[in-house]
């Protein structure tokens, strides 16, 4: 195994039922890259992220984290890891501030026997990574239930980082935002790059990777297409790779290609 690889997934298998979802798919992720992972409806890409979080467990393959082969059976496994995954959803409690969403499940305590919450540390900590990420948001007391879409995709970014995560896994962080949002979120994700996170990128707004990632990975079918170096490629040769993948006997037009994936 790679010294420069912080992830290697080997000879990844996944079935439901009679569907082979993903068919001996291998994964390299280098670390404190941008991967963007791009692919068709049902190409695998969410599957594939599945089984490196934890929510999924592979029927074949394996997974080595820092060149050390590990067993990934639920998502408490992987968050030891340091592999964090934001869903689409953002899983976010309306009802409660940033800092209480940033550590629901896992709060800071001020005993032994973890029966007294400690609030201030909670906050001064919440305070910290607010501005270590530089996000639009004033307090750690504000209500998540008040903000924009781009402003809660902030406060799931925070919860991931805030316990030692080293490897990041975005599932469509900019599909519901406008311009002005997910160009912010796109420099968020650039600052975690920064400060040493590896991330991977799910999206079919395939311009996002293009501006943020350093590689793109094409899934078609259950089955790894390519990984390219975004440097040196174009829209139209990622998007030729996803609908036609290496066999290239797909007969979708450009302009139909850029719509669906753009």
């Amino acid at each position: 195994m790679s010294a420069d690889y912080v992830v290697e997934m080997k000879g990844i298998c996944k079935r439901f039922g009679g569907i082979e979802a993903l068919r001996n798919v291998d994964l390299e992720l280098r670390r404190g890259e941008i991967m963007g992972i791009v692919g068709d409806n049902g190409a695998g890409k969410s599957t594939l992220m599945k089984i490196l979080s934890g929510a999924y467990l592979a029927d074949a393959g394996e997974i080595f984290i820092d060149g050390q082969k590990v067993h990934i059976r639920g998502p408490l496994d992987a968050r030891r890891l340091g592999i964090s995954m934001i869903y689409q959803d953002l899983a976010l409690f309306n009802n409660l501030d940033v800092a209480q969403n940033i550590f629901a499940g896992r709060e800071l305590v001020r005993d032994r026997f973890g029966v007294f919450i400690d609030k201030k540390r909670m906050y001064n900590r919440a305070a910290e990574l607010i501005r270590d990420l530089r996000v639009d948001i004033k307090s750690p007391k504000m209500s998540v239930a008040r903000m924009s879409g781009g402003q809660r995709q902030m406060v799931a970014c925070a919860r991931a980082i805030a316990f030692q995560c080293k490897v990041l896994i975005m599932d469509e962080p900019t599909a519901a935002l406008g311009v002005t949002e997910a160009n912010k979120l796109l420099g968020l994700i650039r600052n975690l790059k920064d400060m040493g996170l590896s991330i991977l990128l799910i999206t079919q707004r395939i311009p996002d990777v293009l501006a943020i990632a350093d590689r793109v990975f094409v899934l078609k079918g259950g089955q790894r297409q390519d990984v390219m170096e975004v440097s040196k490629v174009t829209l139209d040769d990622v998007v030729t790779m996803i609908v036609k993948g290496k066999g290239g006997n797909g007969t979708a037009a450009p302009e139909v290609q850029y719509k669906s994936f753009g």
